[in-house]
Formats: C-alpha cells, structure tokens, sequence
C-alpha cells in the first residue's frame, strides 16, 4: 500500500466519481498549497502538512485570517474586473479548489467567461479536473510552473482556450512570494504581463512580514524551508514593483481586506499580512 492510500483524503469528485490519486504526492514533505487548504479548514491535506501548518498558526490568528482575507480579496477582484467586461480569465497557482473558484465568480458576471487554471501540484490538479467535468469547454487545468512562463503561455491547453489578441486577467494570488529571487520574481510576472494585450489586468497579493517582529518573520519562514516551497514575504515597496508599467487601479496596493471591501472594516484588516492590488495594462 502506498503512503497516499494510508491518508484519509476523500479522493471523490463533486459528482461522486472516485478519483485516482496522483502517484507523485510526497506526502511527507509540507507543500504550500495543502497547507494553505488546512488554514481554510479544508480536508484535502497530510499529516506532514498540517503539522508545518499548525507550527504557522502558533504564531497568531492572522495567519488564518490571512488566508481567509486572500480568498475573498481573489473573488472581489474577479466579480470587479467580469463587471469592467474581462471574459478571460489566467489563473495561475490556483490552489485546491474551495467554495467561489474563479470560474464560478466569473461566469455569475459573463457566463461564457473563460477560465485557464495552472497549477504545479498535483492534488490540485486532480481535484480542479473532477471540479470541472462538464464545464463545457469554458475551463481548462493545466499542469505547469510558475517559474517556467514561457511553459505557462505556451501550454496547449492555455492558447486553446485564451484567445490572447483580447483582454486577459492575469491572477496571481498568493504564490508569487513562493518565488524568490533567484528565480527572478519580477522577470516572470512581466514576461507574462508583455505576452498580454493592451487592456489585459493584473491582479495579486503577497505575503509580507511588514506588520510582524522579526522573531515572527524568521518563525514563518523557517517553517517554509521543510516545505516543496519556500516563503520569501516581500514589503509594500517590494510588492509596488510587480506593478511597474501598469495603471492601479483604485484604492492602489492596499491589505487585501481593504481592497474594495464589501463589509465593514475591522481592526486587524489594516494589519493584515497580505498585499493586494489590481492594475491594467495601458
């Protein structure tokens, strides 16, 4: 019996269909988007990944507060920039599919809205591909590395579906600060960004430690280096970069539960670790 098969994850579809589960899991070393699932309560994870999780959430409420203000910073930027008329959609890093995917927020707004989901782990894929049986040629999954954007554009299954001599939304939540600077951060977001059209979008949050100690930066990131990923927080000035060449678009680079929120602000959203913003390609 293999590691995966001695784990209790629900390996069923939406529709009740078993899947099959991915022979390359390495379930005995934390990965990012697992861990990231345990801190919205999900079920879709392992023991190694929710013990290096537990050990981030010791530091405080915000992590948890964090992941839960990037989920719906992802589906207040999406329904905003449907409504502003963007029916494609380039979500990379996407994540273990939770309740209001992209493509659900999207095609409230634009029904036919397209949506190209990239990944690199393969629980997500596995899950995203059962989550979209049936999507009638509106999504796609595809298995590729952000560290690689030439692989990214170039997929198949990304040029099928995107048809990129029209406006494109690129999302990047909360997985550009598993990039550090040896693999060029900013090099890989304006590749993609130049591959897009006049009018195409950016949209993405950080992490940061701006608003932690430092015994905390160093508690959070020590937990990442375990990890198939490590965390490189960036600050505000850092983050502002990503978007050198492109027009903010109101309220700017803000925590992401200040980005055009929809509730009543609270005492921890100013202090939120997150950065988000949202600009567009001139």
């Amino acid at each position: 019996m293999t590691d995966h098969q001695n784990i209790s994850l629900d390996w069923m579809s939406p529709d009740g269909t078993e899947l099959r589960p991915p022979a390359d899991l390495r379930p005995e070393i934390p990965h990012p988007a697992r861990m990231y699932d345990y801190y919205l309560g999900g079920k879709d994870n392992f023991p190694a990944d929710r013990e290096a999780a537990e050990r981030v959430i010791a530091l405080g409420p915000m992590v948890r507060l964090g992941a839960r203000a990037n989920r719906d910073f992802l589906q207040r930027a999406v329904r905003h920039l449907a409504e502003l008329g963007v029916t494609q959609f380039l979500d990379i890093g996407t994540g273990i599919p939770t309740a209001g995917n992209t493509h659900e927020i999207a095609q409230q707004v634009h029904p036919d809205a397209k949506v190209a989901y990239v990944d690199n782990d393969p629980i997500v894929l596995v899950h995203s591909r059962a989550l979209l049986a049936g999507s009638h040629g509106t999504t796609t999954v595809v298995q590729a590395d952000l560290r690689d954007p030439a692989a990214v554009l170039a997929a198949p299954e990304v040029r099928e579906l995107i048809d990129f001599g029209q406006p494109v939304a690129l999302l990047l939540f909360a997985i550009l600060h598993f990039i550090d600077e040896s693999d060029d951060p900013y090099g890989i977001v304006r590749q993609l960004v130049d591959d897009l059209p006049s009018g195409s979008y950016l949209a993405l949050s950080h992490g940061t430690s701006d608003f932690a100690s430092p015994a905390e930066h160093e508690k959070g990131t020590a937990v990442y280096r375990t990890a198939t990923a490590q965390l490189t927080p960036r600050s505000r000035e850092q983050v502002l970069r990503f978007f050198d060449g492109l027009e903010l678009l109101e309220p700017g680079l803000v925590t992401a539960p200040l980005w055009r929120p929809d509730q009543e602000a609270r005492s921890t959203d100013a202090t939120t670790g997150l950065w988000a913003g949202v600009a567009r390609k001139p």
